[in-house]
């Protein structure tokens, strides 16, 4: 008994090749002549500009009343640790604390649905501030990291590592977290806030 033959799975037809002799002169493809570098000319060299509002590593926009951008994982973790955010914010940096919510982090809390709506009051409430977001789509992330090297006015709260790895690259900028039950901060100059642990 003959075998029947099998279709080969996602074969494609080959395609000649814009370079082929077969192909006449005039619709041929032309090779790329590579241009030499002179050695004399000029190097160019573009170096990231940094904010005038930085002496070194040290911020100097940054005091009281502290500007906190709060993430959407700050929030859940502070309901977990059972911890009031203002509050506990007043009690880690010794100042007032105005804390700030993004529309994307709205957004992306409003996404999480009934398990989070405990989350979606606490960020509804009167003594935060909402910032409107004019770029397209809501990726929170994004939207916080852009926020924070635009304006280094702002602290960022956030327990996550990957947001955390990505904020730490920029210059400037302190970043707030959850560890034993309370709030801390990191890269914040020595004379403000509460000691670190």
């Amino acid at each position: 008994m003959p075998k029947a033959k099998t279709k080969k799975f996602a074969a494609m037809k080959r395609m000649i090749s814009m370079k082929d002799q077969r192909i006449k002169e005039k619709d041929r493809s032309k090779a790329q002549e590579k241009k030499k570098k002179d050695p004399s000319a000029l190097k160019e060299t573009e170096v990231p500009k940094y904010a005038s509002c930085l002496f070194f590593q040290y911020n100097t926009q940054l005091g009281p009343p502290y500007h906190v951008l709060v993430d959407t994982n700050f929030i859940n973790f502070s309901i977990k640790a059972k911890l009031d955010i203002v509050q506990s914010m007043m009690d880690c940096l010794y100042a007032k604390c105005i804390p700030y919510i993004t529309d994307c982090v709205m957004a992306e809390i409003e996404k999480l649905g009934m398990k989070y709506r405990v989350a979606l009051r606490i960020a509804k409430d009167p003594r935060f501030e909402r910032l409107p977001c004019t770029h397209a789509g809501t990726y929170a992330d994004d939207c916080l990291v852009q926020r924070v090297t635009q304006h280094k006015c702002y602290i960022l709260a956030t327990v996550d590592r990957d947001l955390k790895r990505r904020v730490r690259k920029i210059p400037g900028v302190p970043i707030m977290y959850i560890s034993k039950h309370r709030y801390n901060i990191e890269r914040m100059p020595d004379d403000y806030g509460a000691p670190r642990f």
